[in-house]
């Protein structure tokens, strides 16, 4: 099993940027694609995108061209670099695998965007 630890959330103002991490208990080099995913208040938790072991990316429409995933193997560690903040973005954000089977479910990291 993998366990999951995200950070680098917190508040910031709309057009703003934050890079989230999701620290993994154990080597993700295996590990053929990992996603980050968001739930906002209300909603269900929802995909924002992937990266596979070859580097290759793909996003959601609502985040496309302002958001960036990124992962270092070397440190068991994905990245999401978030520009352009928006309000409609404050929500909670795990990383996990990019498709079934999950791993368990990290605590998440809440960003909010509010002026």
């Amino acid at each position: 099993q993998v366990q999951l630890v995200e950070s680098g959330g917190g508040l910031v103002q709309p057009g703003g940027s934050l890079r989230l991490s999701c620290a993994a208990s154990r080597s993700i080099a295996s590990i053929n694609a990992m996603g980050w995913y968001r739930q906002a208040p209300g909603k269900q938790r929802e995909w924002v995108a992937t990266i596979t072991s070859d580097g290759y990316t793909r996003y959601a429409d609502s985040v496309k061209d302002r958001f960036t995933i990124s992962r270092d193997n070397a440190k068991n560690t994905v990245y999401l670099q978030m520009s352009s903040l928006k309000p409609e973005d404050t929500a909670v954000y795990y990383c996990n695998a990019a498709s079934y089977p999950f791993y368990p479910w990290g605590q998440g990291t809440q960003v909010t965007v509010s002026s």
